[in-house]
């Protein structure tokens, strides 16, 4: 079996993937229409005019759904752990899981009102998703070192906590920054006087934003587990198509963990 398709690791595998492409596969679609410029766009910038736009948004929504879809698996694997192993408070466990909604929700803002239509719809959107993700990469952190050692090695604790510093670290610039970019404009010249609030800001952003892609690929590890299916008889004659539904139902609920083992 391929790596990724143990347990339940395709979630976080799919949403690194998927993601680093929409921002990728985004901005090669603007440069190539010469709607953006080649140094350090705002990711929105990317996602600001037609086509693009349509592939940005489409993406994004798909992005923002994978990350509830991994949100949650790691929210039913740490609630799994705790009543195995304990040591987090399943207080912590919840605040994290809808704090990332919350990232979530602010991405499909930032994927459906563009910049240039509704920006402070979209600014609003923005912001959401960046402190929101800034703070579930935090707690999750937290939540790793209080499952130590059951939920993962002290290694991938501190690399967790690496990247949750450097995007902490990094959007603060992104927004104080960003407030004193005066002008909305898909094109920059050195020679404007936000020029320098602008670069700096874009660059806090994509480092944002990257920081989250990397801290997903951590979770890689956490699911792979493995699942236990019954066998099931209907009267006298089984089902096949029934029981096909029953196995990827069964397959999308988590019943043991390798890990705990």
């Amino acid at each position: 079996m391929f790596w990724f398709l143990e347990g339940i690791c395709f979630l976080p595998t799919f949403l690194v993937i998927w993601s680093s492409s929409t921002f990728i596969v985004s901005y090669l679609i603007a440069l190539f229409e010469h709607d953006v410029d080649v140094i350090f766009p705002y990711i929105s910038d990317t996602g600001a005019e037609p086509p693009e736009s349509c592939v940005f948004g489409l993406m994004t929504v798909i992005t923002a759904f994978a990350g509830m879809a991994t949100m949650y698996a790691r929210y039913k694997f740490v609630e799994k752990l705790n009543e195995t192993a304990g040591g987090v408070p399943p207080v912590l466990n919840q605040a994290a899981f809808w704090i990332g909604m919350l990232s979530c929700l602010g991405m499909c803002f930032v994927a459906t009102f563009q910049e240039t239509t509704i920006t402070i719809v979209h600014d609003a959107g923005a912001l959401l998703f960046f402190v929101s993700g800034v703070l579930y990469t935090i707690l999750q952190s937290i939540i790793s070192y209080k499952a130590f050692p059951y939920g993962c090695s002290l290694a991938l604790c501190r690399m967790r906590t690496g990247i949750a510093t450097i995007a902490f670290l990094a959007v603060f610039p992104t927004v104080v920054c960003a407030v004193f970019v005066t002008q909305t404009t898909l094109h920059r010249k050195t020679e404007d006087e936000d020029y320098v609030f602008h670069l700096v800001s874009a660059v806090s952003e994509w480092i944002v934003a990257f920081s989250f892609i990397f801290f997903f690929f951590t979770y890689i590890h956490d699911f792979k587990v493995s699942f236990q299916s019954p066998l099931c008889h209907c009267g006298g004659n089984d089902s096949p198509f029934l029981l096909l539904c029953l196995s990827v139902f069964i397959s999308l609920c988590p019943v043991s963990y390798r890990s705990l083992l």
